[in-house]
């Protein structure tokens, strides 16, 4: 049974929830009609419909019953911020990184024709997800497949990157599909008689629908990147201060401009404009996140030397190695969850040829509330096999700034990690000589270590903290032979800097999907808090 409300009340619901715990919300707003028509259209709990991303469906969560469970969004033990089969029947596969909806629709589309069973398979995929490779694939897949899905472009303008507004009929029936559209996107009946149309059709065919991101929210009509993905915030201030047009009106929660300034992302962004000011050699290349990586006075400054090539992560690595042999300095910016998409791209054409490009790796570690599918903890795994790459976590701002400048003057690759949130200024050490525990925190770590040194000196065990900021080469030395090393790592554990120099213990996140939640919510659940390191150490050396 499916929950029953009207637009207005779906997005009443979602403003509150995302006003509270943060989250996406411009573009979920813009999609509230399509979930209500889908849901009215088709069968959530037979028909398998596929969302490409998550951040477009918070209506869809609201509709297939999770209503009253809609202000936990985010929280530690609640609703996951993007759609999760785990938690809900009506989310047909796992939504977290764009252009990945068309491929899975079609699988399973095959799948439930080989099992011969009559549900429809839907892909509802943003515009800006169809210059993604994988969607190209797909599209281009989909004729020769034989298999019917019914494809809804939820058109709502240029998603992150300003070039991806390249929709209508003819791009579509290049594909070989029929097309029907454009269609009104906030007009339910309209879109139920289009969809019906689809549902009845034997073949395949591409639904365009038009709709506006921030619908319904003057703020977030007005400005919808700045709303795209917010802190939690004042509802109520933000609709006092938006007036008719909602361009006075800020998502950002209250903060010191002090603290915005010195977020790593910013610091790189700084450091990046320097860098560009000295050598005109210096670039910068993004996946479709100019403003998350801290690269728009970059782009403004420098726009020759700024490439956004969209949701388009293997592309953006080769490019860059494009540039780097014609002789510049690429730096390319990129979340650590999406820099796996594109290993083979910087081993086969960075690594083997030892191009110096620098990769600024944003978002490394916990990322909290957003969850399993954006957690960045695989790079130090995927990065260190892979040829003659040099790998660095700066402990502090500083230092990101002095690895920037190191890396694009190296000779070969670069990846420099940091994670998200504010940047110390510099990094605290703590030594005792006479010290049987010798802790080595990478990067982000050090004021973790110095707590745990702290309480364990309280109960009489000597600790140096050893902040460690290269982690490819790296040489760790223990002071004495009965010295215990133990590693704090903000990444996983298997194959991890840990395991790379052969710690006695080592502490980071486990082989286990790590879901949401604050960022200390989710360490005291893994056992990665200061006092849950501090007493398994204890264990280890207290007599």
């Amino acid at each position: 049974m499916m929950d029953a409300f009207t637009p207005a009340q779906v997005r009443e619901r979602m403003q509150l929830s995302v006003s509270a715990n943060g989250g996406h919300l411009a573009s979920s707003l813009g999609a509230v009609e399509l979930a209500c028509a889908l849901v009215e259209v088709f069968d959530p709990t037979f028909d398998r419909i596929v969302w490409d991303v998550g951040h477009q469906a918070y209506a869809w969560k609201i509709l297939t019953d999770r209503a009253m469970r809609f202000r936990t969004l985010r929280q530690h033990g609640g609703l996951a911020p993007f759609l999760n089969p785990a938690e809900s029947a009506a989310d047909a596969f796992i939504s977290g990184h764009a252009g990945v909806a068309l491929a899975a629709a079609e699988g399973l589309a095959a799948g439930e024709a080989l099992q011969e069973r009559s549900g429809q398979v839907v892909a509802v995929v943003g515009d800006a997800s169809l210059v993604n490779g994988e969607s190209l694939e797909a599209l281009r897949n989909l004729v020769d497949l034989n298999r019917k899905v019914t494809v809804v472009v939820n058109d709502n303008g240029p998603e992150t990157a300003d070039h991806c507004h390249l929709l209508g009929k003819g791009f579509f029936e290049a594909f070989g599909l029929p097309y029907l559209g454009p269609v009104d996107g906030h007009d339910v009946p309209v879109l139920v008689e289009a969809l019906s149309v689809a549902k009845a059709s034997a073949m395949s065919m591409v639904v365009h629908v038009l709709t506006k991101k921030g619908k319904g929210f003057p703020p977030a009509e007005a400005d919808p990147v700045a709303w795209h993905s917010v802190p939690p915030f004042d509802l109520y201030a933000a609709s006092l201060a938006a007036g008719d047009d909602g361009r006075h009106a800020s998502p950002l929660a209250p903060t010191s401009g002090e603290q915005v300034s010195r977020t790593w992302s910013a610091c790189f962004g700084a450091a990046m404009v320097e860098a560009a000011r000295k050598d005109g050699r210096v670039c910068a290349v993004v996946a479709a996140m100019k403003e998350g990586t801290g690269l728009s006075a970059f782009a403004e400054a420098f726009p020759d030397r700024f490439f956004d090539v969209g949701i388009c992560e293997e592309m953006a690595v080769t490019f860059a190695a494009g540039l780097a042999k014609a002789g510049m300095k690429p730096v390319v910016a990129i979340y650590s969850t999406f820099l796996q998409r594109a290993i083979d791209q910087i081993q086969h054409d960075v690594c083997l040829q030892r191009l110096p490009v620098v990769f600024a790796i944003d978002r490394a570690g916990c990322v909290g509330a957003d969850g399993a599918t954006h957690h960045g903890l695989f790079d130090i795994p995927l990065l260190r096999p892979l040829t003659g790459m040099r790998i660095v976590a700066p402990t502090c701002a500083v230092e990101l700034t002095a690895f920037l400048d190191e890396a694009l003057t190296a000779d070969g690759p670069t990846a420099i990690r940091y994670p998200k949130g504010v940047a110390p200024r510099e990094a605290k050490t703590e030594k005792d000589e006479g010290a049987s525990v010798m802790l080595c925190a990478v990067g982000d770590q050090v004021e973790k270590a110095v707590k745990v040194g702290e309480m364990l000196a309280a109960r009489g065990i000597g600790v140096e903290v050893l902040p460690v900021s290269r982690i490819k080469p790296s040489r760790v030395e223990r002071p004495n032979a009965g010295c215990l090393l133990v590693t704090l790592e903000n990444g996983a554990v298997i194959g991890g800097f840990g395991e790379s120099i052969g710690a006695d213990l080592a502490f980071g996140w486990p082989d286990d999907i790590v879901g949401h939640g604050t960022v200390a919510e989710l360490e005291r659940e893994f056992g990665f808090d200061a006092e849950s390191v501090a007493e398994a150490i204890y264990r280890r050396v207290g007599k």
